[in-house]
């Protein structure tokens, strides 16, 4: 088992917020670790049911708000779902996901875990007007 954290960036390199994960061994998938940081965010939330959900995609019934995704009503997401919208959201190319400064292309792609192994989340916003 390895502790990561995955850093939320902005494209100039700004921290904009960090999760932690485990993953099981040291070689992995691109899927996985979308998997295990989705799983970590709505674990995390569901335990707390705090007003706003931070995380890597909005959930289905969420409004994005300046403090993250305000939910109509407190309730629980549903993890498996959620982790089909993030990846659908990795292949329709709404955020990349940078390791080691390499930019990840699918999500069967092998990845080997070192100690010092830096995962980092783009999240691409879209232009008012375009």
């Amino acid at each position: 088992m390895q502790e990561l954290t995955i850093y939320d960036r902005t494209f100039f390199g700004e921290n904009v917020g960090e999760v932690q994960i485990t993953i099981s061994g040291e070689i992995t998938t691109v899927r996985e670790i979308i998997t295990a940081r989705v799983e970590a965010e709505v674990s995390s939330y569901n335990r707390q049911q705090v007003q706003y959900f931070r995380g890597l995609v909005q959930p289905s019934e969420g409004e994005q708000t300046q403090n993250g995704f305000r939910l109509k009503t407190r309730q629980k997401i549903d993890p498996e779902q959620h982790t089909y919208l993030a990846l659908d959201c990795f292949l329709k190319n709404q955020y990349f996901i940078l390791i080691d400064d390499v930019q990840a292309e699918s999500l069967d792609q092998e990845v080997t875990l070192r100690p010092k192994t830096e995962i980092s989340f783009l999240k691409l916003t879209p232009l008012v007007g375009g």
